[in-house]
């Protein structure tokens, strides 16, 4: 077997791989000789069919197989020996492969981008600031605030008082489409509340300004996608008494309010919406802080990037953000998106950082462990109730999906590994002066 280099320019690689006819040939020998004990054929007792049989019966299917192995075998060895890694699956094709005869020698092109090699980071040169935001009273009251209106109560306005936008109407109405009525179209002290959207479009608005004891008379035209074929598109009427008007009273700020939320009294509750603020604010902190060390970090390392690589994150990036503009295509079947030179541009540096903290990662040893993996699946199922199982069972046959998973992980414990060797100061700030730096991160 021989490997000759035909290519070395900057990162671009490419060699001829040369597998003689004798060596494809003692491959095929050697499968013939891991399948003989169970090959089975008619004369013969199983395990003691002669090669020369077997190889007349199996050797060309076999053919392929040790062809394969042969050629990977040799761009094994030779990312061993060199230490070589190509950047994206390298570039295999067979020298005169439709003219190729048993009895010949294989000849194979290989070509590949290769990762530069990354110089040593010295996480001495970062220097950060942790942010901190303690949860003020003023926070704390405006939650309180907002959960005592989540847990509102309605009450009755006064005789002859207008219903407006958010109060509460309690009515009898009976639909009709072209004078007949329709199953499910009617209903009896029905509690609705105005400007929620729960009835058809245009419902909830023709019942604003009315008072109690009114009759009105609403006509709305049901969506064309509407779900019951028999009323899609069709123009209803509805005759609707309005027999109560309430208005929204929010909940007293107490210990009762506090019990309805799993509290055992207001200062408990309190306790509680201060953890969580902190928790949010903690979060917020980790994003600023590590944008700002991917910024000195993307200053600090320079080197050659594979072009190859960049392009595909480029298309990528340029995908992604077509889609962004365009929320009701939800499929790929488009046209080309053109790359610009700012997808370009923050291709480059996803691609160097994504490079970098690969090998910090690698020199630093840093794995993902069955746990942290166990759990990021755990608080994906989450979001299909009902289907935890499936959705475990197509994670484990998904090696995609798992590394779709596992790569968040792996770059925040990269990251938490540079940030131990980083100058980091912690830093008390106003939750104002956070939020103006989270709102920099959305601009970027």
């Amino acid at each position: 077997m021989q490997v000759t280099e035909t290519l070395k320019d900057g990162l671009k690689r490419a060699y001829t791989i040369t597998v003689t006819a004798a060596e494809l040939d003692a491959k095929v020998q050697e499968k013939l000789l891991e399948a003989q004990p169970e090959v089975e054929i008619k004369g013969f007792r199983k395990g003691k069919v002669p090669l020369a049989i077997l190889k007349k019966q199996f050797g060309q299917r076999l053919m392929g197989d040790a062809m394969q192995d042969a050629i990977d075998g040799a761009m094994k060895q030779h990312f061993d020996t060199t230490g070589d890694r190509p950047a994206l699956q390298p570039e295999v094709k067979m020298v005169d492969g439709e003219t190729w005869k048993e009895g010949q020698d294989v000849v194979v092109e290989m070509s590949y981008e290769a990762l530069p090699p990354i110089p040593d980071l010295d996480p001495s040169q970062i220097t950060l600031d942790r942010l901190s935001v303690k949860a003020d009273e003023a926070s704390v009251d405006e939650a309180l605030k907002n959960l005592a209106e989540t847990a509102q109560n309605f009450v009755a306005r006064g005789k002859g008082r207008a219903a407006k936008k958010g109060d509460q109407v309690v009515i009898d109405f009976k639909g009709s489409v072209d004078g007949v009525a329709f199953e499910g179209g009617a209903g009896e002290d029905y509690p609705l509340v105005l400007g929620s959207n729960s009835f058809i479009p245009g419902f909830e608005d023709q019942l604003i300004g009315a008072a109690a004891e009114a009759e009105v008379s609403v006509t709305v035209t049901f969506p064309a996608e509407y779900g019951a074929e028999h009323l899609a598109g069709k123009e209803a009427v509805f005759a609707c008494t309005v027999k109560e008007v309430r208005k929204p009273v929010a909940a007293a700020i107490d210990d009762e309010m506090a019990k309805k939320f799993g509290a055992e009294d207001l200062a408990a509750l309190k306790g509680q919406i201060a953890s969580r603020l902190e928790e949010e604010y903690k979060g917020a902190a980790r994003a600023v802080l590590k944008r700002a060390m991917l910024d000195q970090l993307d200053a600090l390392v320079k080197f050659d990037l594979p072009p190859a690589l960049v392009e595909a994150e480029a298309a990528q990036i340029a995908h992604q953000l077509w889609h962004e503009d365009n929320p009701e295509v939800h499929d790929h079947n488009h046209g080309n998106v053109e790359t610009t030179e700012e997808h370009k541009t923050l291709a480059e540096r996803r691609v160097r950082l994504g490079l970098v903290l690969a090998e910090v990662g690698r020199k630093a040893e840093v794995t993902v462990t069955d746990a942290e993996m166990t759990q990021a699946v755990l608080t994906q199922a989450r979001q299909y109730p009902g289907q935890e199982r499936q959705y475990f069972e197509f994670i484990q046959k998904n090696p995609q999906m798992q590394q779709q998973l596992r790569a968040p992980i792996f770059e925040d414990k990269v990251v938490d590994h540079i940030l131990a060797g980083a100058k980091v100061t912690d830093k008390d700030v106003s939750k104002e002066e956070l939020q103006k730096l989270v709102e920099a991160l959305d601009e970027m």
